[in-house]
């Protein structure tokens, strides 16, 4: 026959191996969020660095964009500067 303290000890090893059967859940599943999360950051940072690239190129062609203007109308100015000066003929000094 088994004793009181026999009981509660079987008891006390039950307690104990549900206990770390679920602690080993928990490890599983905490295992599992964290990769999760961890995904979902690295992502998230693609994500942030894709944008800040495309907003950086975006102002490079803005940028790139009125400089080329700037040069068509000089190009245009220098044109017509060029073309006035074979019109006009040089004036003479009058003695």
């Amino acid at each position: 026959m088994a004793t009181r303290t026999d009981h509660f000890m079987k008891a006390t090893v039950r307690a104990a191996k549900r206990a770390k059967r679920w602690a080993m859940v928990a490890a599983r599943e905490t295992d599992r969020l964290l990769q999760e999360a961890r995904k979902q950051a690295d992502s998230e940072d693609r994500r942030r660095r894709r944008k800040q690239t495309l907003l950086k190129a975006g102002r490079v062609l803005e940028a790139a964009g009125r400089a080329a203007i700037v040069a068509a109308v000089v190009a245009g100015i220098a044109a017509v500067r060029a073309e006035r000066a074979d019109r006009i003929l040089p004036r003479r000094r009058a003695r």
